[in-house]
Order: C-alpha cells, then sequence, then structure tokens
C-alpha cells in the first residue's frame, strides 16, 4: 500500500506562489499517475493536474492551465505542485492521489489519497 503525505499549504494573497509538496511511502511504480485534486468548502472535488510517473507525462485542467506545474522527484518518492498567480477561486483543501493502472485521471478511479493541505487565497 502507499501512503502519502502532503505539505506546503498556507495563505497566500491573490497572485502570489504556492508549492505544495506530496512525499510518498511505499513504491510508486513506474505505470502509476500521481494527480493533485482539492475541495472547496461545500464542493465536489475537483482534478487539478497529474503526471505519469515513469515517463513524465503531465496533464492539467482548464482552469490552471499555465498557472500551475505538476513535477517529480522520483528519488525521494515525492510529487509537487507549483501554483502561480494564485486566484480566490484556487482555494480549497489540495489532495495528492494515486492511480496504480494509469488509465484515468478521474478522482473516483484513484487507489491512494493523503490526507490534504488547505490553500487559502485572500482576495
Amino acid at each position: 500500500q502507499v501512503q502519502l503525505v502532503e505539505s506546503g499549504g498556507g495563505v497566500v494573497q491573490t497572485g502570489g506562489s504556492l508549492r505544495l509538496s506530496c512525499v510518498a511511502s511505499g513504491r510508486i511504480f513506474s505505470s502509476s499517475i500521481v494527480g493533485w485534486f482539492r475541495q472547496a468548502p461545500g464542493k465536489e472535488r475537483e482534478f487539478v493536474a497529474c503526471i505519469r510517473w515513469g515517463v513524465g507525462n503531465t496533464y492539467y485542467s482548464d482552469s490552471v492551465k499555465g498557472r500551475f506545474t505538476i513535477s517529480k522527484n522520483g528519488a525521494k518518492n515525492t510529487a509537487y505542485l507549483q501554483m502561480e498567480n494564485l486566484r480566490p477561486e484556487d482555494t480549497g483543501v489540495y489532495y495528492c492521489a494515486v492511480e496504480r493502472n494509469g488509465l484515468t485521471y478521474n478522482a473516483q478511479d484513484y487507489d491512494y489519497w493523503g490526507q490534504g493541505t488547505q490553500v487559502t487565497v485572500s482576495s
């Protein structure tokens, strides 16, 4: 089993930047997809970005393209989400997740989840 721990959340002003980290205990296989999701209060969980662990291909939601960057450090078993030009609508709890089959970026298909880290963007 894979255990995931997110960190790096906090409070930032509109237009600011933040970098989130996701440290995994246990092996992330090269065929897996590692994703970032977020959930605002009273809203459903939303896909943000993902990376194919082995080959490094990335995919982003339209709302964050050009502002967020997902990356990895395979030696440290860590994924990152660099967030730039943050907006109030980016506020929410951000979760790291792993989809072991490498076939989808839909939240319901992910197998392992972290506990989340809060990101608040003030207006």
